[in-house]
């Protein structure tokens, strides 16, 4: 199938947006994204706390990747069940759902007494981590403008990396305030509560998708979120090709595994969206948000310090993100793709040569921390926001949550994997060995995404929908 030019795709249309509706737009947009600053606190928190977590619990490597990987095992469940309530119960209900289970786990997290009770309360956090990780991206796609749904979008990435960085800070002040105490890191944890409370009552007020309404046959409704967010011709307009296409995917009854298995192109797409989230992981990018502060002392930093200097890895990945929202707009997706996975590839193999051939020490601590930023500067500038951003536009409308679900079910599960035998990894072939095989993945990344991804900018979710049918049948 030939692609069309990008330019010509978009819609001109949001010189027609009234003030109010714009405003709306972004109300909705800030108060569901609270669901992506759980998310990247909830995962970063544990980059500073795991040291003093150590001490008071008596982690073992092992321990501590259970520790650190229970979360990325109970998102992986979270991201498909919560895939399958959203598309069943609606976006709105499911996110309120996900604000309950971020307020428990947190809390749990916060008071648990042993390892064991760590690992459980970690599970449940990571519930609701990959249930937001699915619905918030649905819900912000589907709500969207197709012109802007590239920058709305990827606002929840924003606010992903937005909360790491509020999880490095606020880690880095604790401990300097509460020094060596017994239990400073139960003070790290406790400050998810704060926006798990702002998301619920938020999500009260929002309103629901026009297209998961529509999917339901509920059209007037659909239509009158529509006139929430769209100028009243263009919403009548846009229930139209939505509604047609609720009718046609309601007769080919799609919407669960025995679409995945028996129909041909919704298999295809299904890989494709596999391989999407299996490329963004073993970037090995958690390694970095999980055991920043550890790579840094391994490369001679003293622990304070390495705890401040993580620092800079949070603040490089908000920077980049807005630079990967900006480009979003100017850009294709599928290049921008390709162009991150060079470059962290690259950083990757200099923190594996900087680490094998500098001596312990300075240059080699600050080197290996200039690596580690030009990561994440191509991470989360490029790979990162594309990827929610893709997982949210590829799927059919009435299986759109279950699909992403499904996708994030394999990104999480290739997190876990990683963030599970990283500790064990680096005390058995040593760090720059690591990183190489990193190296090795990332090439087989950039391959694959040249082979095999399509470009999805420029287009309603609608027209999309219709171009993968055509190329994939």
């Amino acid at each position: 199938m030939v692609v069309r030019d990008d330019a010509t795709q978009a819609p001109a249309l949001t010189q027609d947006t009234p003030p109010a509706v714009a405003r709306r737009l972004r109300v909705i947009t800030i108060v569901a994204t609270f669901g992506g600053l759980l998310f990247g606190y909830d995962t970063g928190v544990i980059n500073g706390a795991l040291p003093y977590m150590t001490d008071d619990l008596g982690l073992t490597p092992v321990t501590e990747g259970m520790v650190t990987s229970s979360l990325l095992l109970g998102a992986a469940l979270g991201a498909v069940a919560g895939g399958r309530l959203s598309d069943a119960r609606g976006r709105r209900r499911t996110i309120l759902t996900l604000a309950v289970l971020f307020f428990v786990g947190a809390l749990a997290c916060t008071l648990a007494p042993t390892t064991a009770v760590m690992v459980v309360a970690r599970f449940v956090l990571g519930l609701a981590v990959g249930g937001a990780s699915v619905t918030v991206p649905v819900y912000l796609a589907e709500i969207s403008p197709a012109e802007r749904r590239g920058a709305l979008v990827t606002r929840n990435e924003l606010m992903i990396v937005s909360g790491q960085l509020l999880a490095f800070t606020s880690n880095a002040i604790i401990a300097q305030v509460g020094g060596e105490s017994g239990g400073v890191w139960r003070w790290m944890l406790v400050i998810a509560t704060i926006p798990a409370v702002v998301l619920w009552f938020g999500m009260l007020v929002m309103p629901e998708s026009p297209r998961w309404l529509a999917s339901q046959s509920r059209f007037s409704e659909a239509l009158e979120v529509l006139r929430q967010v769209r100028s009243r011709q263009r919403a009548e307009a846009e229930l139209s090709e939505v509604s047609a296409l609720a009718v046609k995917d309601e007769q080919e009854k799609l919407g669960g595994w025995q679409d995945m298995k028996s129909v041909p192109w919704v298999r295809k797409l299904m890989f494709v969206g596999f391989g999407i989230a299996i490329v963004q992981q073993i970037t090995g990018v958690n390694t970095i948000m999980y055991y920043g502060t550890q790579i840094l002392e391994d490369a001679g930093f003293a622990s304070d310090t390495a705890l401040t200097a993580n620092i800079a890895n949070g603040v490089i990945s908000v920077v980049a993100t807005f630079v990967g929202i900006w480009l979003l707009g100017r850009v294709a997706r599928r290049p921008m793709l390709m162009t991150g996975q060079i470059g962290t590839t690259s950083a990757l193999l200099l923190i594996g040569v900087f680490s094998l051939v500098l001596p312990s020490g300075d240059p080699r601590a600050y080197a290996v921390l200039a690596m580690t930023v030009t990561f994440l500067a191509f991470q989360q500038g490029a790979i990162s926001p594309v990827t929610w951003l893709m997982l949210s536009e590829i799927f059919p409308m009435r299986m759109r949550g279950f699909g992403m679900g499904v996708a994030a079910v394999v990104l999480w599960l290739t997190n876990f994997v990683i963030g599970l035998v990283f500790p064990s990894l680096v005390d058995a072939i040593g760090i720059s060995n690591t990183f190489f095989l990193f190296v090795a993945a990332g090439i087989f990344s950039l391959t694959f995404v040249k082979l095999y991804v399509p470009e999805t900018k420029g287009r309603t979710l609608e027209t999309l929908e219709a171009e993968l049918r055509a190329r994939f049948s």
